[in-house]
């Protein structure tokens, strides 16, 4: 197998957006098949590797009782000196009803009884495959489109990062986003929310990152995590992890958190303990545009 082959495989819940990074894939130049059993891909991938160097092969449970080898599959993959990474796209249980809902089709293991009795079988199915998936993407608050900004964002031209760094800002009332690796709490700097003058602007805002930089012991604090965040990173790095999400939390994600992601990527893109690796560092604010 040449070294310049990339296998993605690409699991996930039913309706969480399986089909939509499908398509995104395709955009990106990958070479996509849909619905393989599980025992085929080591098959697949040696008579399409002469041919493709980017195979994205997409799984699901309606392969039956194929789908029980899949952590065989992956594994005799490996030992075939193939390198693969896998993908997991879900999305919550009462956002995967809404959308059966809504197309007016049933769940594939709903069978005669409600979509969510579906729901929570597949999730049990697949709860070994979300576990061991280098990246999770949760879909709850995407529309179609920004699925597959997502998607574009961790594979166009993958193979020149050794290490893609997703550092989301996010509000502890809206829940902790369920595909964060890392979860970093900053609701122990003093909040801006309470300064009149500061409540109606954001982290994005000078004078809110001033005040957030500034407060008693963020700097010491940011230093030391950053020296954490290293050493993990370069640990995941040897462990041939390519994805990973750092989530930082406020109440609200609108203030702290943001301040804070916005100084972590800059730190971290200019890291002298990271240098000699290829880091790509983005931010993503997922509830900056939400109503406090």
């Amino acid at each position: 197998m040449a070294k310049s082959t990339e296998v993605l495989i690409v699991s996930g819940m039913s309706g969480a957006g399986r089909s939509t990074v499908a398509h995104a894939l395709e955009d990106l130049g990958w070479y996509v098949v849909d619905n393989l059993p599980p025992a085929l891909i080591d098959n697949l991938v040696k008579l399409l590797e002469p041919s493709m160097r980017k195979i994205a092969i997409i799984i699901d449970v309606r392969g039956g009782e194929y789908f029980d080898s899949f952590s065989k599959s992956v594994s005799e993959l490996g030992k075939s000196g193939v390198s693969s990474k896998t993908i997991f796209i879900d999305a919550a249980d009462d956002v995967l009803v809404r959308r059966f809902e809504a197309t007016r089709r049933p769940h594939p293991l709903q069978g005669n009884s409600r979509i969510l009795d579906g729901i929570v079988k597949e999730r049990e199915r697949l709860r070994e495959v979300k576990e061991s998936a280098d990246l999770v993407i949760d879909s709850s608050s995407f529309n179609i489109h920004q699925l597959e900004r997502k998607i574009a964002e961790h594979f166009q031209d993958s193979s020149e990062a050794d290490l893609r760094v997703n550092i989301l800002s996010f509000g502890y009332k809206y829940g902790i986003p369920v595909d964060a690796d890392l979860v970093m709490d900053c609701r122990f700097i003093a909040n801006p929310h309470w300064d009149p003058e500061l409540r109606p602007l954001n982290g994005l805002d000078s004078k809110v990152s001033k005040a957030v930089l500034n407060a008693s012991n963020v700097q010491e604090f940011l230093d030391r995590y950053e020296q954490l965040f290293e050493t993990v990173a370069v640990g995941f790095i040897s462990e041939g992890r390519r994805f990973l999400t750092l989530a930082i939390g406020c109440t609200g994600g609108k203030h702290r958190s943001v301040a804070i992601t916005e100084e972590l990527v800059l730190r971290l893109k200019s890291s002298k303990a990271l240098k000699e690796y290829k880091l790509k560092t983005q931010a993503t604010h997922r509830d900056l545009g939400r109503e406090i």
